[in-house]
């Protein structure tokens, strides 16, 4: 395997696309068309049991330090959507997308995968 390619549907692709260009940052190449693939940080992979219901995913971009990032996006117009969730493993946030969907956002506070590639 060489990496992972992350799939977001968007009613509004134009749109979070540029978000994630202009607001995250994130470095892209145009695919063809305006059609931006993103670089994302290391990732890592967690396999949870499905609890009641069908198996489904969820993609979560990882922080160092939540409060940071909240602040340094609030600076940009970007307020979290619903509550933060806090426990033992971490904490988590929620960024609302131009189109209405949602992004997590997760400090970590237990070891994490992505240190096994090195500094």
């Amino acid at each position: 395997m060489t990496g992972t390619h992350a799939i977001l549907y968007s009613t509004d692709a134009d749109a979070d696309r540029a978000f994630l260009r202009d607001v995250l940052g994130f470095p892209h190449v145009d695919a063809g068309g305006g059609w931006l693939i993103f670089q994302l940080p290391p990732a890592e992979l967690g396999v949870h049991p499905a609890e009641g219901g069908a198996p489904s995913s969820e993609l979560y971009l990882m922080c160092d330090d939540l409060d940071a990032t909240l602040a340094v996006l609030a600076a940009k117009g970007v307020h979290t959507v619903g509550e933060r969730s806090e426990a033992r493993w971490g904490v988590r946030a929620w960024i609302p997308l131009p189109s209405g969907a949602t992004l997590g956002l997760y400090e970590p506070r237990h070891p994490v995968a992505r240190d096994l590639l090195g500094p």
